[in-house]
């Protein structure tokens, strides 16, 4: 019994692609407890395999796990970034908010909705939501109106998260979690929000998170240039209603000077690539509406000349093949200037909005190629704003063996992966 479940440990070891020293951290554990249980001198505990069951299958080819974990709710869901991560370690959306039409529209082509894509969160009724056990939100930065604190409450009038953040999207997020306390959350921003209003902002979040709703909460800022050929920083917090030890302290991003380059995200344009109109023509190359005009280029170089000239970096960013790009942004449909693409013989272009998919890691081996129904102008600003998803997938694995112990709650261990692991120690 026991050399089976070893056994069975080792292949779903290999199976991740985590080596002992990444399992280890991953589990806590010393190196030495991973090698005892490789080699059969002790016995892995259920839980260990069944998290690693759930990451083997996130990332083989059939790669959503098929019966939910736990449920979460997607808020500012934009394109569905941080759904495309949390469906792949087996949660389950049953909620969605999202007040752009065309983002909505992204969505519902790329995702089965049992559910009602929301808009406005402001508009939603907070008390007939369905129960979830995580929430995701990438919320917008807005300064918080925290004057007059002191004197609020001298006069013992109310100085929380209610007064201060009243009127901001965050507000809203919060009281979500005040009414529903679920087990987790999960929140992204841009890596500014720690300096924005000279950090004010910031502090009266990790306030609002831990002093006033009692979360258990760490924060850390992450460069996506391991994952993705850009250099791309933002900053996730991830809160946990009981204290269940998790820490970013453990968490191994990729290494940023070992990245991919922009090569495994352009075009080949050598007919290796079936053509995908409008990105491209029917021999496979990038459409010519991508190239920069003469008008176009010539402006942009004149920009940044004059810049030059003032000693400062303004410009466009020229890059080939193996090169990694600057930060995609939303307003990227305007001229392109901070990821042009050298071109042999005639004017640099703009990545195509297929191209923007990858670099942002929508398109992955082994899923299913991620629909762009609307125009460029309007993917360009999607893409630009959304998160890059094996960041997040990273992220989520990480979190998963605390989600799967939050509260001890056995509700969240799949049932399926229970009786496989009951013949396997009976076998």
């Amino acid at each position: 019994m026991q050399e089976n479940k070893t056994n069975q440990f080792s292949l779903l070891r290999e199976r991740t692609g985590f080596s002992v020293k990444e399992t280890a951290q991953f589990f806590n554990k010393s190196e030495r407890t991973i090698y005892r249980w490789e080699n059969g001198e002790s016995e892995p505990n259920l839980k260990a395999l069944n998290t690693l069951q759930i990451i083997a299958d996130s990332k083989s080819n059939d790669y959503i796990v098929k019966t939910p974990n736990f449920n979460f709710i997607d808020l500012f869901a934009g394109i569905g970034g941080l759904r495309r991560a949390f469906e792949a370690i087996g949660g389950k959306c049953v909620f969605t908010s999202e007040w752009d039409a065309y983002c909505r529209k992204t969505y519902q082509a790329n995702f089965e909705c049992d559910h009602d894509v929301n808009g406005d969160i402001r508009d939603v009724d907070l008390y007939s939501m369905p129960d979830f056990d995580l929430l995701l939100a990438g919320f917008p930065c807005q300064p918080f109106s925290i004057a007059g604190v002191s004197k609020k409450r001298s006069l013992g009038r109310p100085d929380g998260f209610r007064d201060n953040t009243q009127g901001t999207l965050f507000f809203d997020v919060a009281q979500m979690i005040e009414y529903h306390r679920p087990k987790a959350f999960l929140l992204e921003n841009v890596k500014n929000l720690l300096t924005h209003d000279k950090g004010r902002t910031f502090n009266v979040i990790m306030r609002t998170l831990q002093d006033e709703l009692g979360y258990n909460v760490d924060y850390k800022v992450i460069n996506a240039k391991g994952w993705v050929p850009q250099n791309r920083e933002r900053i996730f917090i991830v809160g946990f209603k009981e204290d269940v030890g998790f820490s970013f302290e453990n968490f191994s991003p990729k290494d940023p000077l070992t990245g991919p380059k922009l090569k495994s995200i352009l075009h080949p344009e050598d007919g290796s690539e079936k053509p995908e109109f409008p990105f491209t023509d029917e021999s496979g190359r990038v459409n010519e509406k991508y190239t920069l005009s003469d008008k176009l280029w010539s402006y942009l170089q004149g920009y940044a000349e004059k810049h030059r000239l003032k000693g400062n970096g303004f410009g466009y960013g020229l890059n080939g093949q193996e090169d990694v790009a600057r930060t995609l942004s939303a307003r990227y449909y305007k001229d392109g200037s901070e990821i042009l693409i050298r071109q042999s013989d005639k004017n640099p272009r703009r990545l195509t909005p297929r191209e923007c998919a990858r670099l942002m890691g929508f398109d992955q081996e082994g899923r299913d190629l991620f629909k762009i129904p609307v125009s460029d102008t309007q993917a360009y600003k999607q893409f630009g704003n959304s998160v890059v998803v094996p960041v997040v997938e990273a992220i989520a694995r990480h979190m998963l063996p605390y989600i799967l112990d939050a509260e001890n709650d056995k509700s969240l261990v799949r049932n399926e992966q229970l009786d496989i692991f009951k013949m396997i120690e009976h076998a």
